[in-house]
């Protein structure tokens, strides 16, 4: 597992998930073709409106290739919560700003 921040460091996405939502990221976004979304607040939110506060990559324990990627975000508007990504398969959903700003 890789991570932006040093200091947090997960085993598993279901810890990480659990980690970042007492930290008050509580929002579920979704990836849509250039913005986040989120159906609770009622969230869109454009590559320029939030930042990516830290990530967590976990491999599969069966196959590498299995890699989901845990995006903790918050916005400039206070909002905060988590993108969870299956690593490569947001590429078709996803504009090129957007997947430069997912790089990681």
């Amino acid at each position: 597992m890789k991570s932006h921040k040093k200091e947090y460091q997960y085993d598993t996405v279901t810890e990480a998930i659990a980690a970042l939502r007492n930290r008050g990221y509580t929002l579920d976004f979704n990836l849509e073709k250039d913005q986040l979304t989120s159906a609770e607040k009622k969230v869109n939110l454009k590559t320029e409106h939030f930042h990516i506060d830290e990530f967590h990559r976990f491999e599969g324990n069966s196959n590498p290739a299995d890699m989901d990627i845990v995006y903790a975000i918050s916005s400039k508007e206070g909002h905060k919560g988590i993108l969870m990504a299956a690593f490569g398969t947001y590429a078709d959903a996803a504009s090129a700003e957007m997947l430069e700003k997912l790089k990681v």
